[in-house]
């Protein structure tokens, strides 16, 4: 049996998230199950909380790599949260991305006043959840790299 090889070459490998530390806010455990259970797949650790007040010292002690945020959430809803993540200098390069099943302009424009990164609407795909983290977190990955690299090279010719 013969292979077709340029088949193969189109499918697209999946990321590579392992060690990747993510932080899951949201008051629907069914949400924070699935999700946690899809970025385990992807040997992510995945810690959850059941709205703000719980995830700020996670964020503190986990240092997560990227955080969804639900928006309606008791005590501390989601807008509150990521404007709190953002005001503090220790974790405003944090990648915020906002979860809600609202999809409206000003629900965007607000999660973006709020300092959030992206938007994702419930409910939310696998490749969904992927392509944000691939948008905000590898991409961020990278950039750092890059000026470790640049900051390197520049101290070996100086």
């Amino acid at each position: 049996m013969r292979v077709n090889t340029s088949d193969q070459n189109n499918v697209s490998s999946p990321p590579d998230l392992s060690g990747l530390k993510v932080l899951i806010v949201d008051d629907s455990k069914t949400i924070l199950r699935t999700a946690e259970a899809l970025l385990s797949e992807y040997d992510c650790w995945v810690t959850t909380a059941s709205d703000g007040f719980e995830a700020l010292p996670i964020i503190a002690a986990f240092k997560p790599d990227v955080v969804f945020i639900d928006i309606m959430m008791p005590r501390l809803d989601g807008y509150q949260t990521c404007a709190l993540i953002k005001a503090n200098r220790n974790y405003r390069d944090i990648p915020v991305i906002m979860l809600s099943s609202k999809d409206g302009l000003f629900d965007l424009a607000r999660g973006r006043l709020a300092g959030s990164d992206k938007y994702l609407t419930k409910p939310f795909t696998r490749q969904d959840l992927l392509s944000a983290i691939q948008a905000h977190v590898l991409a961020h990955r990278q950039s750092a790299d890059q000026t470790g690299e640049a900051l390197v090279t520049g101290a070996s010719q100086g």
